[in-house]
């Protein structure tokens, strides 16, 4: 089956990491894919190899001029589907099939990875109106939309999955190394951009509480973004600079990731948590927030333990309980990659969303 992916952004974050797994998968099984990216974007340049690419990069989600030549685009290949994985491709997408003219008229669907309801400006509204399905990364997304008006019908959830592939053959770096930390120091590590929802100030106020209980222990978060200077004040302000580390965005960081102790994501809001799945594919305990999705991924006490959102006091005292019990890190370790390999690979998820596919054209 046809189908022409998009996706917008520039940087690279857990979205267009899943947009490339379905784009890479659904071609591995035959199927033509057309991946239409960000020309300077990360994810257009970790595709180059292989696959049918063209960049564009919408200035707005009312670029009428970006929308006309995806149009051109879809004149050319008659995709059976166009599946946009950010708001604005959905945009995009939706104008450039409504120019008409195309010969087959593409089934719109569209990705849904993020934990909050839909814009309901007239915009958003027209937009959403065109597509289809929307394919969420987790119940919690899909209730929402339900919430929302959306018929239940149109909402499938899909979770989000990881090429075990990928993290398996990636060798492990000591984070303690890399970053001269002491040989002995236990590691706490946590992956994600630094913004605000990802709750990184409370994992910092949360690192007193931990290093007071285990002198030391390191914390380590890996990931940039618009907080790094507000969250190198707070370090600094709690005199956590020997202990807590902003050692920004990492291209190797599956290998560190394998020689974290304890991983840690302390998020507000959460439509998933793909840096969940792959610290659990390499085998470690997790401790995070009960919110969005990640109850769907994280089974409390049997592969990792979760807190309350925003509360910095119990994720340290989860935190400082795994770190006192190897035993019981090993065993929820062990725990999360069976569940990971069961549950949450990207052939599943590949395969779930060429069924949508397949349901829709039927």
């Amino acid at each position: 089956m046809r189908s022409l992916h998009i996706d917008t952004a520039k940087t690279w974050r857990g979205g267009q990491n899943q947009a490339l797994l379905t784009v890479l998968g659904l071609r591995e099984l035959g199927h033509r894919t057309v991946l239409v990216a960000h020309p300077q974007g990360e994810l257009r340049r970790r595709a180059a190899e292989g696959l049918d690419l063209i960049g564009l990069a919408p200035r707005s989600e009312l670029d009428l001029a970006a929308a006309w030549r995806l149009a051109r685009v879809l004149k050319q290949i008659q995709p059976f589907i166009v599946h946009a994985h950010d708001p604005h491709g959905v945009a995009v997408a939706a104008t450039a099939i409504g120019y008409g003219g195309l010969g087959i008229k593409p089934t719109l669907v569209a990705s849904r990875r993020v934990d909050f309801p839909l814009k309901l400006n007239a915009l958003s509204q027209w937009k959403y109106r065109q597509v289809a399905a929307f394919l969420c990364a987790s119940d919690c997304i899909r209730q929402i939309l339900i919430g929302q008006g959306i018929p239940r019908e149109r909402v499938v959830t899909v979770h989000e999955g990881i090429d075990l592939a990928h993290v398996d053959a990636a060798p492990p770096t000591s984070v303690r190394e890399a970053f001269w930390l002491p040989t002995n120091a236990p590691i706490v590590g946590c992956v994600g951009a630094l913004v605000e929802h990802k709750g990184h100030r409370h994992l910092i106020h949360a690192a007193v509480d931990i290093v007071r209980a285990v002198p030391e222990a390191r914390v380590v978060i890996l990931g940039e973004g618009e907080l790094r200077d507000e969250l190198t004040r707070m370090i600094h302000e709690l005199g956590l600079e020997r202990h807590v580390l902003l050692p920004g965005f990492r291209p190797d960081v599956l290998s560190l990731l394998k020689t974290f102790d304890v991983f840690v994501m302390p998020s507000i809001t959460e439509g998933l948590g793909t840096s969940i799945l792959d610290a659990m594919a390499c085998g470690k305990a997790v401790v995070a927030s009960a919110v969005g999705g990640i109850p769907e991924v994280v089974a409390a006490e049997e592969t990792g333990l979760l807190v309350p959102a925003r509360n910095p006091t119990a994720l340290a005292a989860a935190v400082v309980r795994l770190l006192g019990d190897r035993a019981l890190a090993d065993r929820f370790g062990a725990a999360g990659r069976t569940r990971v390999e069961q549950r949450f690979t990207a052939e599943r998820m590949v395969q779930e969303t060429l069924d949508v596919y397949r349901r829709l054209r039927a």
